[in-house]
């Protein structure tokens, strides 16, 4: 029985990910109700309803995006039965750690399992602040493993970085690139970076983090040379994954004794 309806499901997950309209549909009562993502608020009731939702969301799938089932449980009586599942939706470099999460409820027709009701949703957007430091966390481990690759994961393409050194501003994720690929490069040992008192403050789409850098570098005769530095950086959440946008590094120094350069 439960196979019965595992089949049901994994067959509409493929019609969804294939665009096949009539796939989708196929194994659903007249009377299904849907709360879906978008609204409306209270869903949408009946087949017809439900054919309506889905030509706009193929349009946006037919981009590159993956739909496919990552967990299913399935609980059945005699009649009546319910599955709740777990799916990877969305843009293969967006989908990070957001799953979409589905409820069903089947009924017995003549025999047959039919899908009475769906409920779709993402979770809600409340984990700016500690998937943050998460990030941070990642570049310093990346930072000692030299993963050029592990640094830029979290960067935005179009990311505009104010950097310790000229020129006045690197943009774009492969000038960032070059830039620690350069700094990395200068120590041919071991590597630091750790921001110990590193704040963040965020909302659902925007935080900010800042904190002072302590680097740490291994010279070729073994010693280790130490900086300190200060550094902001902005992030956005762009297709629920949280990517650096912005950074201003800088270190201090005395207007006096180093006036500003006259050039433009």
């Amino acid at each position: 029985m439960s196979e019965q309806i595992r089949t049901l499901i994994e067959q509409w997950a493929t019609a969804v990910h294939q665009c096949d309209l009539d796939g989708v549909l196929a194994g659903h009562t007249d009377d299904v109700v849907m709360f879906d993502v978008p609204e409306p608020q209270q869903g949408v009731r009946g087949i017809a309803a439900y054919r309506e939702t889905w030509p706009a969301f193929f349009d946006w799938q037919a981009g590159g995006a993956i739909f496919e089932i990552e967990s299913l449980e399935i609980t059945a009586g005699e009649d009546v039965a319910y599955a709740f599942a777990l799916l990877r939706c969305g843009m293969p470099a967006d989908l990070g750690d957001q799953r979409l999460r589905l409820t069903f409820g089947l009924r017995k027709e003549a025999g047959r399992w039919l899908i009475a009701h769906e409920h779709h949703s993402f979770p809600l957007a409340t984990d700016g602040e500690p998937r943050v430091r998460e990030i941070h966390e990642e570049w310093f481990d990346g930072t000692a493993r030299k993963d050029l690759d592990g640094l830029m994961s979290h960067i935005a393409e179009d990311v505009v970085s104010y950097e310790h050194e000229a020129p006045l501003q690197v943009t774009g994720v492969a000038a960032v690139r070059e830039a620690c690929r350069a700094g990395l490069e200068q120590s041919t040992g071991a590597v630091e970076w750790h921001v110990p008192d590193l704040r963040v403050l965020a909302g659902d789409d925007l935080a900010v983090a800042w904190g002072i850098n302590h680097m740490r570098a291994e010279l070729p005769d073994g010693t280790f040379t130490e900086s300190r530095s200060r550094g902001t950086r902005i992030f956005q959440r762009r297709h629920d994954q949280w990517q650096m946008v912005h950074q201003h590094v800088s270190f201090p120094c005395d207007p006096a004794a180093t006036p500003p350069s006259s050039s433009t």
